[in-house]
């Protein structure tokens, strides 16, 4: 396999969120993806498979376990396969459900790519799971921002969106990582979507993902389509509307995730980034 680096949601390679990309894993066994996602050790890779009608079929995998989609990993997808073949739309056809992707130029010259993700939808999060979350987390029920309660949001993976009430709660992070890690399992959550808002359209972001082998994720695609979704259907945000989500700063990547949220119930979240070649 040949395979690329990148990171996504940064035009520095310094920041954002490292992925590895393999554009073409036609005939490679699900073992040997495992392997090779172990390998390169970043939260995700992808593993592309070109079909003949011009879909590309995708399957991501973490260090320890493959995962339904990932986000920067599409971003990095697109944007490698938008440098070998130029810019244009893609579809994706990833275990979650279809993903379209759009890649273009930007007046600079960076690549950009905006995913739209499957149906969004969120589920209510049990009173039980979430005191065992914040107690892991070291978080109370005085940390919590009232405005955004907690719920379990998906939009190809499902991810608890907790709200903090301040930004130092935020920068507080410090887990077991075995603990979380075998309650995400139970639930069968891919990260963890910690949020701040800091305006109505703002928002900063920190996902704990011990399922990947990780205490964190320094831009999480998937977990951003999802918080659109969340937002949208509990009518916290104004829609149509766009939303900038700040990630990885306090682990020293940071990131920056532009989230598109249409008005129509149900419809699938644009998230945008760029993406460079490590």
């Amino acid at each position: 396999m040949e395979i690329s680096r990148y990171v996504a949601f940064s035009s520095d390679p310094a920041g954002g969120n490292p992925a590895g990309v393999v554009l073409d894993a036609t005939g490679v066994d699900e073992k040997t993806m495992q392997a090779a996602a172990a390998e390169i050790g970043y939260s995700e890779s992808a593993f592309v498979v070109p079909s003949g009608d011009g879909a590309l079929d995708v399957r991501y995998f973490s260090p320890l376990a493959e995962v339904p989609f990932c986000g920067h990993a599409t971003i990095a997808t697109a944007v490698a396969h938008a440098e070998r073949h130029g810019v244009g739309r893609l579809l994706l056809r990833t275990q979650a459900g279809p993903v379209t992707v759009t890649t273009d130029r930007a007046a600079d010259g960076t690549l950009v790519a905006t995913l739209v993700s499957v149906a969004p939808h969120t589920a209510p999060l049990a009173q039980v799971d979430l005191a065992e979350l914040l107690a892991i987390l070291g978080w109370s029920a005085a940390d919590l921002d009232p405005a955004l309660p907690p719920r379990v949001a998906f939009a190809g993976a499902r991810h608890p969106v907790i709200a903090a009430a301040s930004r130092e709660r935020l920068a507080d992070l410090d887990y077991d990582m075995a603990s979380l890690a075998a309650l995400m399992a139970r639930e069968d959550w891919t990260t963890v979507d910690l949020v701040w808002r800091e305006s109505p359209t703002v928002f900063h972001a920190r996902n704990p993902f011990p399922p990947g082998g990780v205490v964190e994720d320094p831009a999480t695609g998937a977990a951003a389509a999802a918080f659109g979704g969340y937002l949208r259907e509990l009518e916290l945000v104004a829609t149509p509307g766009t939303l900038t989500i700040h990630q990885g700063v306090d682990m020293g990547r940071p990131s920056t995730l532009t989230v598109t949220v249409p008005a129509e119930p149900g419809t699938g979240i644009g998230v945008t980034g760029t993406a460079v070649r490590i």
